[in-house]
């Protein structure tokens, strides 16, 4: 669903100043107390996120150079994977599913802007990514994409619409290259 924030013009911020302060207060807390700590401490990184609202089921992944606008509204579900240097533009939901992967440097962007109009508004949509899909490195996603499970986007490649479950896309825009065959898994994918 996309939504568009009202803004009298380019230079207003869709933000309220409470919002604002939360946001900083985010970076500060994620810069001191764990952009520099080592992989093993991927609980601490987690108790942060929950204190900021993120919504974390089982054990995921955070790298402590990974990037989080707003983890208010982001979601992770067990043993996703939230990459080295991987930015989660968060302005809307961004959800990964279990056992997802988002690899180093890729961008899962919810925020754009309405160019057809003069405030050149925000507008915002979620991005999901399924159960065991796979996000190459330095991917680009667009607001409100969904890939589905078991997908492969390629290192690089502009996701600018859906990826459904098991197909294998690359390119800019992205293409469908084949789809993915898994040895002993079903297709089935609700």
């Amino acid at each position: 669903m996309i939504k568009t924030h009202q803004q009298a013009s380019a230079y207003d911020s869709p933000w309220t100043v409470a919002q604002r302060i939360k946001m900083i207060s985010w970076q500060l807390v994620w810069t001191v107390f764990c952009s520099w700590t080592p992989k093993p401490a991927n609980p601490w990184r987690l108790f942060w996120l929950r204190v900021f609202g993120a919504q974390l089921t089982g054990k995921p992944f955070v790298h402590q150079n990974a990037r989080i606008q707003i983890p208010w509204n982001l979601v992770l579900h067990d043993r996703a994977c939230l990459g080295d240097g991987a930015n989660a533009y968060s302005l809307d939901r961004i959800e990964i599913h279990e056992h997802a992967t988002v690899a180093q440097e890729a961008y899962l962007c919810t925020g754009t802007h309405a160019f057809d109009e003069s405030a050149r508004n925000l507008i915002t949509a979620p991005i999901v990514i399924g159960a065991h899909a796979f996000i190459g490195a330095r991917a680009f996603i667009m607001p409100g994409v969904t890939v589905g499970a078991q997908a492969i986007v390629g290192a690089c490649s502009v996701v600018t619409k859906e990826v459904r479950p098991f197909d294998i896309v690359a390119g800019n825009p992205a293409r469908i290259v084949r789809k993915r065959e898994l040895k002993g898994v079903s297709k089935v994918v609700s």
